[in-house]
Order: C-alpha cells, then sequence, then structure tokens
C-alpha cells in the first residue's frame, strides 16, 4: 500500500525538464551570429584601446587576464568573469565591454581560467581568487584604486563572482582586506548548483557529488556583510534562471542590494546590456563602484523596478 502524501514534497524536475530550463545554446538558435558579433567587436576594442594582455596571476597556461586602463588613472577597476558553464569560451570573446566601461572612468579586466571537466570547478574557484589577489598587489603598478575593486560575471561567472563576495579573503593572503572586494553584479548567475549535477548536457562535466555542489554553492556559503550584491536576468530567460537570482537574494538578505530584470533580453543578449553606456546595467555596474557601493547599487536596481 502507498503511504498517504501530505502534499510536502514537491516533485524534482526531470532531466529533459532540466536541460529544457538550463541549456541556454539550445534555447537560443541565433546563438552563433551573437557569438560572431562579440567577438568582432571584441577584436576592435583590443586594436583600439590602451590595454595590458595576457597577464599571468597564476601558474596555469590559463590563469590569465586582460587589463584595460581607464581613460583616467587612478580610477575604480571592474573584473569581469565570462560565462560557458565553466567549460567553454575565452576572455578575447568579452573585450568588447571595455570600451565604455574605460570611457567613464573605469579600468575592466577581463580573466581566463581553466576549463570543465580538465579544471575541476574547486580549482577553478581558486583560480579566480588568485586573481583578484593578484589584482589588488599589483594595483600601483596597473594604474587603478586597490580599494574600488567590483567583480562582474555573467551566468557560470556570475556564479564565480558570488563566491568571490563570500570569500575569506585573509585565508586566501595574510595581506589581504576583508573587503577586497567592495560589491559584485551576478548577471544570469547560477547560485545553486545542485540541478545542474542532474542535468544531462552538463553533469558528467561538472562531476560534483551532493556534498561538493553544496560547498561550491553560494546560496550555501555564509551571507557577506561587508559588500553589496546585484543580480540581473533577462525577461526572456527561462524559470530556472530568474529562480536562481531569487535564490541568492533570499539566501543573503544582508548584503543584497537588488535585482534587475531587463526586457526583451534572453540568457545572452542580457550581457550587451552591460555594455550600453545607455543602460540601466551599465549604470548599476559603476554605482557599485562607488565610495558608497551599497547605497548606490540599492539605488539603481530600484530605479529598474
Amino acid at each position: 500500500m502507498n503511504e498517504p502524501n501530505h502534499g510536502a514534497t514537491v516533485p524534482l524536475p526531470g532531466p529533459e525538464a532540466l536541460d529544457a530550463e538550463y541549456d541556454a545554446r539550445a534555447a537560443i538558435p541565433e546563438h552563433p551570429a551573437i557569438f560572431a558579433r562579440w567577438r568582432a567587436a571584441s577584436d576592435e576594442a583590443r586594436r583600439t584601446l590602451r590595454h595590458e594582455p595576457e597577464c599571468y596571476y597564476g601558474p596555469s597556461p590559463r590563469e590569465r587576464l586582460d587589463l584595460f586602463h581607464a581613460a583616467r588613472p587612478g580610477g575604480p577597476l571592474l573584473v569581469f568573469i565570462h560565462g560557458g558553464y565553466w567549460r567553454a569560451l575565452d576572455k578575447h570573446d568579452f573585450s568588447f565591454l571595455a570600451p565604455p566601461f574605460t570611457a567613464a572612468g573605469t579600468a575592466l579586466a577581463v580573466l581566463n581560467y581553466g576549463l570543465l571537466p580538465t579544471t575541476p570547478l574547486a580549482q577553478i574557484v581558486g583560480q579566480i581568487r588568485r586573481a583578484l589577489a593578484w589584482l589588488w598587489r599589483n594595483a600601483d603598478g596597473l594604474g587603478y584604486n586597490r580599494w574600488r575593486i567590483a567583480v562582474c560575471g555573467h551566468s557560470a561567472g556570475g556564479h564565480l563572482a558570488a563566491m568571490m563576495l563570500a570569500t575569506d579573503w585573509a585565508g586566501v593572503g595574510r595581506d589581504l582586506p576583508a573587503d577586497l572586494v567592495r560589491g559584485a553584479l551576478a548577471i544570469s548567475g547560477l547560485h545553486d548548483l545542485e540541478p545542474l549535477t542532474r542535468a544531462p548536457f552538463l553533469r558528467d562535466d561538472l562531476d560534483l557529488d551532493a556534498t561538493a555542489a553544496r560547498t561550491l554553492s553560494p546560496v550555501h556559503q555564509p551571507c557577506p556583510r561587508a559588500a553589496p550584491l546585484c543580480t540581473a536576468v533577462g525577461e526572456l530567460e527561462s524559470a530556472e534562471f530568474h529562480r536562481q537570482s531569487q535564490l541568492i537574494a533570499r539566501a543573503w538578505p544582508h548584503c543584497f542590494a537588488g535585482g534587475l530584470s531587463l526586457p526583451q533580453r534572453n540568457h545572452l543578449t542580457v550581457l550587451d546590456a552591460l555594455g550600453e553606456q545607455d543602460s540601466l546595467l551599465f549604470a548599476l555596474a559603476l554605482r557599485l563602484l562607488g565610495r558608497d557601493g551599497h547605497a548606490s547599487g540599492r539605488r539603481a536596481a530600484q530605479g529598474a523596478a
């Protein structure tokens, strides 16, 4: 005889449903054209902007970054972490974000990191921490203000950006301040990894058991209190991407500074808004870099509501 169901358990989505929710490329047939447009604009940015290419921040071949200088020295630094489900894409695909930020007086660092499955996710998190520590230590020589560093990531990069906000920097290096990261912006971020461990298109490369998935999920990290987190998601993205942003807002109530839902944007075109000088997302990124980052970040996010 079946035991009575009192309604306490919600059925988990099946594998096909998870793929439909999270496999963004499959949901965007025009993704090759979007990637080609990004690459062309990025090539142009590297041709025309003053920058330091291929700076090694760690020992492995992919631990490199490109640093685009601001029009004026001594300003803030935005660190951008690309997506691709931790297993694809390259920093060279995202140089297109540099022109509006450098023109606005903000330096931009675009990171590479090891990719799944060769580099496990826990090591990737460690690499991004190493990059932030390198950027803090080398600020004087590179011409930006080490006390005004914020981090921004898209998709898998949003996960990594949130993990940086939750980092105990004293455990990374005794010389590093607790407030090394002044704010974080997670665009279409992945904050609870458990569903991805069951999604057929990704689970084998991700290769996380339940314990590791919990350890590497921002929603299960202690709520940071020293800096704000803002989120953004495209209106046309799947319900799961919207839910992921809602999860981190509930998990980190003391540092959550607001979220944007960008009209008529999908999982890829939402990133275009970050490089558009008249967009609320661009304004939010700049305000996170301000000296009053928590308050100003909250105002920018509320302005889009």
